[in-house]
């Protein structure tokens, strides 16, 4: 009888195991086939989606050189546009997240407990309900001050850190609580201030917390398309993503094997920040997760 259990069980796992291993396989796929494609078709001469094989037959840079090159692309620009918002934006972000999350953490006061339930309904509306709001905003923000209207960097960072601050100090202030307060009770009888314990004890001891919003940050404003899209005109000021987007919108007879080069460029920075990085994504999440 036991042994009949046993050989049950087995099965049951086996085929559980099985049932697993072919939808992971399957998820894969679809995960991983059109991005194949999209490599596939920037490098296939026949600037078509019809024409593409995932190996293509004859293997051109004609694309890229094309794309590079284009006078009226200007595609060099926007991927300097997104690599300057997306680094200003994550240097904010880490620096103004960091100093809010020490303060909820270290600090007591009356309105801290609202504050805390404000930043947790934020999270639940997507901010595209604000965007009317925002263009508002913007616009008027850029009689006064122009740098921080619309079509202007400055504005479009200005609403990435402050978009990106609610979920970011939440996940940091999590992170300093497993820090235990002795060590700044103990820098405050050396006669150590407040500023001087976030920047020379807490901040380097949090560094995985912090590369984790950098990353996160990081991609999120690259591939930002819709806040971008509505904020930013003229083709010198757009980013990578809206420059691939109006491109395509321009021509009737899209190029796609020039859009797909622009895709597979416009992907490699945030490839590359995932991969060499991924081991710290997982760090800061789940260091933080458990108080300690």
């Amino acid at each position: 009888m036991g042994n009949k259990v046993s050989l049950y069980k087995r099965n049951r796992e086996l085929i559980s195991n099985t049932f697993k291993y072919i939808l992971a396989f399957i998820l894969c796929v679809f995960a991983v086939l059109p991005f194949l494609w999209i490599v596939a078709t920037s490098f296939n001469g026949a600037k078509s989606l019809l024409g593409a094989n995932l190996i293509p037959k004859s293997v051109t840079l004609s694309n890229y050189i094309e794309l590079l090159t284009s006078k009226t692309l200007n595609y060099s620009m926007w991927f300097l546009n997104s690599l300057k918002v997306s680094s200003i934006s994550v240097v904010l972000i880490v620096i103004l997240t960091a100093m809010a999350g020490y303060v909820l953490s270290r600090f007591r006061f009356r309105s801290k407990k609202y504050i805390m339930v404000g930043i947790m309904i934020l999270n639940v509306f997507p901010g595209i309900l604000a965007m009317i709001a925002i263009f508002a905003m913007l616009q008027e923000l850029g009689v006064y001050i122009p740098f921080i209207g619309l079509n202007t960097h400055g504005g479009l960072i200005a609403i990435y850190v402050s978009g990106s601050m609610s979920i970011n100090v939440l996940m940091v202030k999590a992170y300093i609580d497993t820090i235990p307060l002795s060590i700044d009770e103990s820098a405050l009888l050396d006669g150590a201030s407040y500023w001087q314990i976030f920047w020379i004890m807490i901040f380097p001891m949090i560094r995985p917390i912090i590369i984790t919003v950098a990353i996160l940050s990081f991609m999120g404003t690259y591939g930002d398309f819709i806040i971008a899209n509505i904020l930013l005109k003229g083709n010198e000021n757009i980013t990578v993503m809206v420059g691939i987007f109006q491109f395509t919108q321009q021509r009737f007879d899209t190029d796609w094997g020039i859009v797909m080069a622009g895709t597979v460029i416009a992907a490699l920075p945030a490839l590359l920040v995932f991969f060499l990085s991924q081991k710290h994504i997982v760090n800061g999440l789940t260091t933080g997760s458990v108080k300690q």
